[in-house]
C-alpha cells in the first residue's frame, strides 16, 4: 500500500501526466537558448550592416542614418531616423531624401535617385535618364535656398553647362538647365538669379528653373525652348526682306521707350515734356512696316551687342538728336547710373564738337562728332584782306581720322544745305585752291557725299566695321521756312494721308546714286518718309520750361519745326537701328556657316 501510495499521481493524475510535466522543463530551456541565440545573431549583424565600409549596402536605410554629412544634418527638417521609418512602412507617394549637385560653374544640372559615383576625382555622376553632370570639387553638398550665379561670362557673354546660346539672337536652346525633382528640403526655393527672355536673349529676375514634381524627369520647357528658338529665328528671318521704311505709325500705350522727363541728358530744346507740351499723343506712336514687325528696342540686349565696341554718331544737330535718344534708352537700363557718364563730365551737349559715353559694365561708348556737312568747313583770305568760310567738297570731315577704327557709324547730313550760304552757291564751294564762283546746291551735294565714299571706300574695314547713312529728317514749317515765321505748334496728330507728304527730297536721291558708286555697303536708313507723316512731333515753342504760352509766341522768333522731341520720333530711328545690328548679326553668322 506503502509502495502504491508513493507512486500515487498528485492531484489525481496519472503516470502519463507526470511523465510530460518531466520532460516540459527541458524544452522551455532549449526555447530560451534559441531565443538569446537569435538575439545575438541579430545584434551582430545588424552592427556589422550598420558599421560596414562598403559603399553598396545592401541596406539603404542604414546607410542613410549613417552617413548623412554633417551639412545634410544641418539641412534636414526632420529626424535622422524618419529615414528608417519612412523605408519600413514606405507611403504610396515617396518622398526620398536627394541630393542635388551643382555644374563646377554654378548651373545646376539634373539629379538622379540611384546613381553611382564612377570617378572620385572628376566627380562624374550617372543617373537612369542619361543626363550627365558634373561634380564640382568644392561643392558637393547639398544645397538649400541657394541663389544660381549668372550663366554668363563676364567677358563674352557665354552659356555655361547644359545651357546652350542660339547664335542669331541669343535664344536657349533645347535642355535648358532647369531642376525638376521631388519635393525635398535640400531643394526647395532655389531659383536662379536671371533667366533667359525668349525674344532677344535677356535676363529675368527671379525667375525659378525648379518644378516639384514626384519623381525626376526632363523639363517641358525643352519644347517650349525649341518653339521660341524657331519663333525669333523666324523674326530674323522676317527682317531680311521687310522693307522697314514703308509702313505707317499705329498708337501704342506701351511707348515711350523711356519714361517722360525722366533722362536729365535731353538737350533742354528738345524736352517738350518737361517745356510743358500739354498734349502727350505724340509720345505713344510706334512705327509699323506693312511687311513685318519690327521688334521692340531691347535695351539691355543691345548693351550686350554693343559690348566691348564704339558706336559713333556722325553728323548735324538732327544726329545729336538721335543720340540722345539712344543714350537715354541704354542709360535707363542700367541699374547702377553711376556706371554711365559722359566721357569729360558735361551734361550739356550743345557747345563742344565731340562727346563720349561710356557704358562701364559693357565697356562700350556711343559717341557723337559733329559734322553737319561731312566735309571740312575752310577759310580763305578775301579780296579785302579778311577771311571767308568756304567749304571743302574735296576733303573729309576733320575729325574723320578719329572714328575711322569704331564697330558701328552711323551718319547723316541734309538740313545745313538748305542755308542761305549752301542754298546760293556763290563764292562758297572750294576744291583744292579754286573757289567756285557759283555752284549748283545739288551737284556740290554729290560731290561732298562722293568724297565721302571715297574716303570710306579707303579707310573703313567693312569686315569690322558695320556703317549705316540715315536719310533726310523732314521739316513742317507751315507759312514760311524756319526764318520766315514757319510754324508747326498747332499740330497734335500725324500725317495720315499720303496727298498731304511731300515729295521725295531730290538730295537723298543724289546720296543713293553715290552708294551705288562705293565698294563698301552702307546700311541706309531711309526716315525721310517714316518722319514726313510726324509733323505733330516737333519742339515748336516748347523749348523752354515755365513760361506762359502768350511768353512762349514772343520770345521764340523762330519755331523749331526741324528737330524732334525727346521721347519721340529719333527713338524710332533707333529701333530701325537695333533691327539692322539683329540682321547685321544673322548675315554674319551665316557667312561663317558657308
Amino acid at each position: 500500500m506503502a509502495e502504491t501510495a508513493k507512486y500515487a499521481a498528485i492531484n489525481g493524475g496519472t503516470l502519463f501526466t507526470d511523465m510530460k510535466t518531466q520532460l516540459s522543463l527541458p524544452k522551455t530551456k532549449r526555447t530560451v537558448a534559441c531565443a538569446y541565440g537569435f538575439v545575438f545573431i541579430f545584434i551582430v549583424v545588424t552592427t556589422f550592416l550598420a558599421f560596414s565600409p562598403s559603399p553598396n549596402s545592401s541596406s539603404p536605410w542604414f546607410t542613410n542614418i549613417f552617413s548623412l554629412s554633417k551639412e545634410d544634418v544641418g539641412t534636414s527638417y526632420r529626424s535622422q531616423f524618419s529615414s528608417v521609418f519612412s523605408n519600413l512602412f514606405p507611403r504610396s507617394s515617396k518622398n526620398n531624401f536627394e541630393q542635388p549637385h551643382l555644374v563646377k560653374k554654378g548651373l545646376i544640372v539634373e539629379k538622379s535617385e540611384n546613381y553611382t559615383q564612377n570617378d572620385d576625382k572628376g566627380g562624374v555622376l550617372e543617373n537612369p535618364f542619361n543626363s550627365s553632370s558634373v561634380l564640382s570639387d568644392k561643392e558637393s553638398s547639398v544645397v538649400k535656398n541657394e541663389t544660381l550665379s549668372e550663366v554668363f561670362d563676364d567677358k563674352v557673354g557665354i552659356l555655361m553647362g547644359n545651357q546652350t546660346f542660339d547664335d542669331k539672337v541669343g535664344i536657349f536652346k533645347a535642355n535648358q538647365s532647369s531642376i525638376e525633382g521631388s519635393k525635398s528640403a535640400a531643394a526647395v526655393n532655389q531659383t536662379e538669379s536671371r533667366d533667359f527672355d525668349d525674344k532677344v536673349g535677356i535676363f529675368k529676375a527671379n525667375q525659378s528653373t525648379i518644378e516639384k514634381k514626384s519623381a525626376p524627369k526632363f523639363s517641358s520647357k525643352g519644347k517650349s525652348a525649341n518653339v521660341e528658338k524657331k519663333r525669333d529665328v523666324d523674326l530674323v528671318k522676317s527682317l531680311l526682306n521687310c522693307d522697314f521704311f514703308d509702313g505707317n505709325w499705329v498708337k501704342d500705350e506701351s511707348y515711350p521707350l523711356y519714361k517722360p522727363g525722366s533722362c536729365s541728358l535731353i538737350d533742354e530744346q528738345f524736352n517738350c515734356f518737361l517745356n510743358d507740351r500739354p498734349d502727350s499723343g505724340y509720345l505713344k506712336m510706334k512705327w509699323k512696316p506693312n511687311a513685318c514687325s519690327l521688334p521692340r528696342l531691347n535695351a539691355t540686349h543691345m548693351l550686350e551687342l554693343l559690348r566691348g565696341k564704339r558706336l559713333v554718331f556722325v553728323g548735324d544737330s538732327l544726329n545729336r538728336n538721335m543720340w540722345e535718344s539712344l543714350i537715354c534708352i541704354l542709360k535707363n537700363s542700367v541699374k547702377n547710373q553711376k556706371k554711365v557718364y559722359e566721357e569729360s563730365g558735361r551734361h550739356h551737349f550743345r557747345t563742344e564738337a565731340f562727346y563720349s559715353f561710356i557704358f562701364e559694365e559693357y565697356k562700350c561708348r556711343v559717341e557723337f562728332f559733329v559734322s553737319p556737312f561731312l566735309v571740312q568747313q575752310w577759310e580763305v583770305a578775301d579780296k579785302k584782306g579778311g577771311k571767308k568760310e568756304t567749304l571743302r567738297l574735296d576733303l573729309i570731315g576733320e575729325s574723320a581720322d578719329k572714328y575711322k577704327d569704331a564697330d558701328i557709324l552711323v551718319f547723316n547730313t541734309g538740313h545745313w544745305w538748305t542755308h542761305e550760304k549752301t542754298s546760293l552757291g556763290k563764292d562758297y564751294y572750294q576744291e583744292g585752291n579754286h573757289v567756285h564762283n557759283e555752284l549748283n546746291v545739288l551737284e556740290a551735294f554729290r560731290r561732298a557725299l562722293t568724297t565721302w565714299g571715297r574716303w570710306i571706300d579707303a579707310h573703313i574695314n567693312p569686315k569690322k566695321t558695320f556703317v549705316l547713312f540715315r536719310g533726310y529728317s523732314a521739316s513742317h514749317f507751315s507759312g514760311g521756312q524756319w526764318n520766315s515765321g514757319g510754324a508747326c505748334d498747332s499740330e497734335t496728330e500725324p500725317i495720315k494721308n499720303d496727298t498731304y507728304l511731300t515729295p521725295y527730297p531730290s538730295k537723298m536721291k543724289v546720296l543713293e546714286d553715290v552708294f551705288k558708286g562705293m565698294k563698301t555697303r552702307v546700311s541706309y536708313l531711309n526716315i525721310t518718309r517714316m518722319t514726313d507723316y510726324r509733323k505733330d512731333g516737333h519742339p515748336s515753342i516748347y523749348r523752354k520750361p515755365n513760361l506762359t504760352l502768350k511768353e512762349r509766341r514772343s520770345q521764340w522768333r523762330y519755331q523749331d519745326c526741324s528737330h524732334w522731341c525727346l521721347p519721340g520720333v529719333p527713338d524710332a530711328w533707333n529701333e530701325l537701328l537695333y533691327a539692322e545690328l539683329l540682321v547685321r548679326l544673322h548675315q554674319k553668322q551665316q557667312e561663317k556657316k558657308s
